[in-house]
């Protein structure tokens, strides 16, 4: 069967062709090896990537809500609900921002960074072990990846009604 013989109007003639599809792919495979390895520590993915961000971050001084938010590439209403949650664990605290009246400056406590050193060991063990597979192309699908997330204009537009694109 030709792609012109097929119901779906896509440029692939197999799926297994679509980078996007296969990035979702890989994707969901990725985040069910990341649940497993943070169930342990009872921290949701994106708690760890806060969490954990909020760590890296808090070494160079205060870090604002949209700070983190940013570093994290986390939507900034998702990322309050989620420190939230954090605070109601006593793993973050908010503070008075020392120069900002107007903000907040966030704090990880120390049982939140404890489990966060603690949890990003599982992590990136995690890794090593699903990408142990690319060998020697780790670094290679690294600078890959960054040169996605970096690349201007990211999030394209979609297509017109009528044009043909499968992600």
């Amino acid at each position: 069967m030709t792609g012109h013989d097929r119901r779906l109007a896509t440029d692939f003639p197999e799926a297994a062709d679509s980078p996007g599809l296969l990035l979702w792919q890989v994707t969901h495979r990725w985040q069910a090896a990341q649940r497993a390895a943070l169930k342990p520590f009872g921290l949701t993915h994106v708690q760890f990537v806060l969490l954990a961000s909020l760590t890296w971050l808090a070494t160079d001084g205060p870090v604002t809500q949209k700070h983190l938010a940013d570093h994290a590439a986390t939507d900034p209403m998702m990322t309050s609900q989620v420190l939230r949650a954090l605070e109601a664990q006593d793993l973050v605290h908010r503070l008075p921002h020392p120069t900002d009246r107007r903000a907040r400056a966030l704090a990880v406590t120390p049982e939140g960074e404890a489990l966060a050193n603690r949890a990003v060991v599982a992590v990136e063990a995690c890794d090593r072990a699903f990408f142990a597979t690319l060998g020697g192309g780790a670094g290679a699908f690294t600078r890959a990846l960054r040169t996605l997330r970096d690349a201007p204009g990211a999030v394209p537009r979609p297509p017109a009604v009528g044009t043909r694109h499968v992600s």
